[in-house]
């Protein structure tokens, strides 16, 4: 403007349709409201329904909409692809964010948790981004596709063997998948969370007081005192970078693992 002044400025995923599993609730949630603030459409995709709805509330409704998913269901993955379409049309952007923990010595993992953890965590996330994959191609504008890995993904952990596994194949998945798919224009990247303030803690110390013997909460207060950055994080703080891997501001970045955890990784 010749006064100088700047006016309204497009927000960086403007008009972009973007599909988050795991949407309805944590980080899932806390993406989906910070990409409908940065102009994109909006799709919960998550395993409950309720939560889909409650999860709208604050939501646009022309600009966003939820749909029940259950990503061990490759059929079910088609159609929410195809739901999406005939609502918003091409996607332009998957955040793969489904998940589910499970915590056990090693002598005591069964085979059923063993299945259900690799069903949602690793099938689940690659049947996922290979149907909107199909989609991008099929759409000739090529696109982004979000894993959310861990730093669970990075080094091996007690108690949690079956989990680091998963997410260990998630960060190699994202890889083999970035460099296969970058030829269609579609840029795979990964985002890998330290140990994060959610409902789910509430569980997951209580299963470390159960094996390690230790008292209700006090698992939780030493993992986050043990993060450089001085707590665990919280849903929000991995918003930004969901929207940086998102945007054209990260057009160069391929095949990366992007380590969000207040310090704890360093490599």
């Amino acid at each position: 403007m010749k006064d100088g002044s700047v006016g309204p400025v497009a927000g960086k995923l403007q008009d972009k349709t973007a599909v988050i599993t795991g949407g309805a609730r944590g980080i899932g949630l806390a993406i989906a409201r910070r990409y409908a603030e940065e102009g994109a459409r909006v799709v919960i995709a998550d395993v409950d329904s309720e939560a889909i709805e409650q999860a709208l509330e604050g939501f646009d409704r022309e600009r966003a909409m939820g749909t029940a998913l259950d990503v061990r269901d490759n059929t079910a993955i088609t159609a929410m692809v195809r739901k999406v379409e005939k609502r918003f049309g091409a996607i332009d952007v998957l955040v793969n964010n489904a998940a589910v923990f499970g915590m056990a010595p090693v002598l005591e993992v069964d085979e059923a948790d063993f299945e259900r953890q690799f069903a949602v965590n690793v099938k689940g996330l690659f049947f996922t981004l290979q149907a909107v994959a199909r989609a991008m191609v099929e759409a000739k504008r090529g696109g982004v596709v979000i894993n959310m890995a861990s730093q669970a993904g990075r080094r091996g952990e007690p108690l949690v063997s079956t989990y680091c596994a998963t997410k260990a194949a998630v960060i190699s998945l994202t890889q083999s998948c970035a460099l296969d798919l970058i030829r269609h224009g579609i840029r795979v990247n990964a985002i890998a969370p330290g140990v994060v303030d959610t409902p789910m803690w509430d569980e997951v110390d209580a299963l470390f007081a159960r094996y390690e013997g230790r008292p209700l909460g006090e698992k939780k207060r030493l993992v986050g005192e043990a993060v450089p950055f001085g707590r665990m994080g919280r849903p929000d703080d991995y918003a930004g970078a969901a929207v940086f891997l998102a945007s054209a501001d990260s057009d160069y970045v391929i095949a990366q693992t992007l380590n969000v955890d207040g310090g704890n990784w360093m490599s």
